[in-house]
C-alpha cells in the first residue's frame, strides 16, 4: 500500500479522534459474567449481551468439554463437502422445537444467518422492505440480494402499507424488521407486520437476535411473544448473546430451511460452528426449556435497573425490553460519561456514531440474569455519582 493511500486512513482516524467517535475496544481477562476484570481491576460488567448469564455458566461448560473428548474440536470443512455431525443435527432439531417452528438451520453467526437468507430468497426483480432501524446485517443481506430495497419509518406501520400498496409490480416482496431494536430497546409490531404481509402476499422475516431467550414463553422469542407460530416465514436468531456461546439460526417453514441448505452461501462456503459451540448451545437450551427461571429474573432486574435510573433523573428513551439506554446525546460526553463509570468500578461502554444516529450517543446498559440485587445497588450508586460529576442529572 503506498504512502499516499496509507495517508487518507490516518486523517480519517485523526478525525474519528477529533470527534469523539474511535472505537477503544478494552481487553478483558477473565470469563464474561457479571464481574470482569479489566487490566487487574474487577469491575461490574453492564456492557455484554449475555443476557441470561450463560456465557460462564458451569453446565455450558461440561457440556463443552464432554463434546470435545467425544467429537474432538473442529467440524473439519464445510458441511456439504465433509458431511455433517450429529451434534449440529442435534441442536438444530432441539431449536425448532423450542421456537415451535417446523425446522431450523444452524450458522456461524447471526450476521451470517442474515447474509445467507436474504439474497437465497430474494433477487434482482424482487423488492424488500426494510425498517429504517434494521441491523446492518440485514442491511448488508438486502444489498447484497440485488433486490430493490425501501425503506419505511421506523415500527410505522401506516407507512409501510403506503409503500407496499404503491409498489406492486414485482416477482416477490419481503417485510424484514428486527425483533427488538438493540440500541433502543423497542419492540417491533409483529403482529401488524403478520397482518400486512398476508393482506399483501409478501413474505415476512423477523431478525430476533435481542429477543431469543428474552422475549416470550421461557425465552422463545418474538413469534411465541405475539402468538404468531407458523404465520412468520422466516425468524432469524444468534446464539451469541443470551444462549451464551455463538452462532446464528434461521427457524421457520421447512420449505424455506431446505432451500437455504442448498442456496445459503454462508452455509455452503463457511465451515459449521464448532463442536464446543454447538454442545454449549444445545445446554442452553435445554436449560430455558427446563424453566424460565433465568428469564424472569433478567426482566426483574431490568425493571430495578430502570426505574432506578428514572428515579435519579436519567433519560433512559423508551425501551420495551431488558436494554436501558442512557440518552446523552453527544459522543464526546458518552466517552466521558464511560472513562468515570470505569474508574469507579463499572464498565459500561458509550455508542456513538455510525452505530446510532449523530447527536444520540449514549450508555447502553446492559444488565443480565446474572446480577445479584446487590450488584444493581452499587451500580446505581455509580451511575448517580458520575452523573453528578458531569451535571447530568
Amino acid at each position: 500500500m503506498s504512502n499516499d493511500a496509507l495517508a487518507w486512513i490516518e486523517d480519517e482516524l485523526a478525525q474519528l479522534d477529533a470527534a469523539g467517535l474511535r472505537t477503544r475496544i478494552r481487553t478483558i481477562d477473565s470469563p464474561m459474567d457479571a464481574r470482569v476484570t479489566i487490566g487487574g481491576q474487577r469491575l461490574l460488567n453492564f456492557c455484554a449481551n449475555n443476557y441470561l448469564g450463560l456465557a460462564n455458566h458451569p453446565r455450558l461448560r461440561d457440556a463443552a468439554k464432554r463434546a470435545i473428548d467425544a467429537f474432538g474440536i473442529g467440524p473439519g470443512a464445510v458441511r456439504t463437502i465433509a458431511g455433517t455431525m450429529s451434534l449440529h443435527l442435534e441442536l438444530e432439531q432441539k431449536l425448532a422445537e423450542f421456537k415451535h417452528a417446523e425446522a431450523c438451520i444452524t450458522f456461524q453467526s447471526g450476521f451470517t444467518a442474515n447474509l445467507a437468507t436474504v439474497p437465497a430468497l430474494m433477487g434482482d426483480g424482487d423488492l424488500i422492505f426494510s425498517d429504517e432501524l434494521n441491523h446492518a446485517s440485514i442491511i448488508d443481506a438486502c444489498r447484497l440480494s440485488k433486490a430493490r430495497t425501501i425503506r419505511y419509518a421506523h415500527n410505522d406501520v401506516d407507512d409501510l402499507r403506503r409503500k407496499l400498496a404503491a409498489h406492486g409490480e414485482f416477482r416477490r416482496r419481503l417485510i424484514v424488521s428486527d425483533g427488538v431494536f438493540s440500541m433502543d430497546g423497542d419492540i417491533a409490531p409483529l403482529d401488524k407486520l403478520c397482518e400486512i404481509a398476508e393482506a399483501h402476499g409478501a413474505m415476512l422475516m423477523v431478525d430476533d437476535a435481542h429477543g431469543e431467550g428474552v422475549l416470550g414463553r421461557g425465552g422463545r422469542g418474538i413469534v411465541d411473544h405475539f402468538g404468531l407460530h407458523g404465520r412468520v416465514d422466516i425468524e432469524v436468531g444468534t446464539l451469541s448473546k443470551a444462549f451464551g456461546v455463538v452462532g446464528g439460526l434461521v427457524a421457520g417453514k421447512k420449505p424455506i430451511i431446505d432451500w437455504l441448505r442448498q442456496r445459503g452461501r454462508p452455509f455452503l462456503f463457511s465451515s459449521a460452528m464448532t463442536v464446543p459451540d454447538v454442545a454449549a448451545c444445545i445446554e442452553a437450551v435445554n436449560i430455558l426449556a427446563e424453566s424460565d427461571e433465568l428469564v424472569a429474573r433478567l426482566w426483574e432486574n431490568a425493571r430495578i435497573l430502570r426505574e432506578g435510573m428514572q428515579s435519579l433523573g436519567f433519560d433512559t428513551g423508551h425501551s420495551q425490553t431488558p436494554i436501558v439506554p442512557l440518552m446523552l446525546g453527544e459522543a464526546p460526553l458518552a466517552q466521558e460519561f464511560s472513562r468515570h463509570l470505569f474508574a469507579r468500578g463499572l464498565f459500561a461502554m458509550a455508542i456513538g456514531y455510525p452505530t446510532v444516529p449523530m447527536g444520540k450517543a449514549r450508555i447502553r446498559v446492559m444488565n443480565s440474569a446474572a446480577h445479584s440485587p446487590a450488584d444493581l445497588e452499587e451500580a446505581l450508586d455509580i451511575f448517580a455519582t458520575v452523573g453528578k460529576e458531569l451535571k447530568v442529572i
